[in-house]
């Protein structure tokens, strides 16, 4: 039965103090980039590169560990307080938060499907849009086109239709990441125009992680929509992320509570054939195992 949790009564956070961690990992964040843009003159190329390439990371990071959580589960009671930290993602993150958050919510509802008799998928970052005889995309096309591939006008005006409230915001971010970008442009044209193509790296890892979060999942199968991974430094730093397959079963569960889900249906995710890999998912060409869907049935080998 798919239910959602019920919500714990907190003063400050709206479900444990734990995320707090994930809160002091956005500020962080944004000293972070402060940094790099506000000291490209006085840091040397040595160090201001391998810093560049770290704040790629930290976009794929950010987009699939604090602000990905972040849209499953808000951190705090208070909306105001929410609601800064939804302008904070969006900076950081170069994109509206309360955008990510709708077209997110359609990837849950398509759970990474194959293209339907319309031609197209539910989910419109699904693996198998533009693949071709019902196979997914080739993964260098998914990492590099995708962040080009973006129909913010049709997502925009999908979500007017259903929420116009969330719509506005939507406008409200956009403008104000354009704004705050373009004064960062005027201030030190150098300094960002240097970043362009971190900014641009980054966001194609996020695809990337995203490719092999369901590469070898099964699309018809609920349990297995996802692929797991529980390497734990990588779910440390990224919040569970690794924890997939979980997620996509149970979408409202909150990070903190993923083993704890991931041990309650471990016997119905071997018979359904969840794929579990070693690696962190944007290391996952490492992967060599066959997808665990195909084992399915078959006789184990004796030893």
């Amino acid at each position: 039965m798919n239910t959602v949790p019920a919500k714990p009564r907190r003063l400050f956070f709206a479900w444990t103090a734990w995320d707090t961690i994930p809160a002091l990992m956005v500020l962080g964040h944004v000293a972070f980039l402060a940094w790099l843009f506000f000291g490209f003159h006085q840091t040397p190329w040595w160090l201001w590169i391998p810093c560049a390439f770290i704040y790629s990371i930290s976009i794929s990071w950010s987009i699939n560990g604090p602000s990905h959580s972040f849209i499953h589960n808000e951190f705090f009671k208070w909306a105001w307080l929410n609601r800064v930290y939804s302008f904070l993602f969006s900076l950081v993150d170069g994109f509206s938060q309360e955008w990510y958050r709708s077209v997110h919510l359609r990837h849950h509802v398509g759970n990474m499907d194959r293209v339907g008799k319309n031609g197209t998928t539910i989910d419109p970052i699904s693996i198998y849009r533009h693949g071709k005889d019902g196979k997914p995309e080739n993964v260098w096309a998914y990492t590099f086109l995708s962040f080009f591939r973006d129909d913010i006008g049709e997502c925009y005006t999908r979500l007017k239709e259903k929420h116009p409230e969330r719509a506005r915001w939507v406008r409200i971010e956009m403008v104000t990441f354009i704004v705050v970008y373009l004064a960062c442009l005027v201030y030190d044209w150098r300094a960002f125009l240097c970043l362009v193509p971190f900014y641009y790296l980054g966001q194609s890892l996020s695809s990337l992680n995203g490719y092999y979060e369901h590469l070898k999942g099964n699309p018809d199968e609920p349990i297995a929509w996802g692929v797991s991974t529980y390497n734990k430094f990588y779910n440390w730093i990224w919040l569970y992320n690794g924890f997939h397959a979980e997620h996509h079963y149970r979408p409202k569960v909150h990070w903190t509570k993923m083993v704890e889900l991931r041990d309650s249906i471990r016997d119905e995710q071997r018979a359904k054939g969840v794929h579990v890999m070693h690696w962190c998912h944007a290391l996952g060409f490492m992967d060599r195992q066959p997808s665990a869907r195909t084992q399915v049935g078959q006789p184990a080998k004796a030893a």
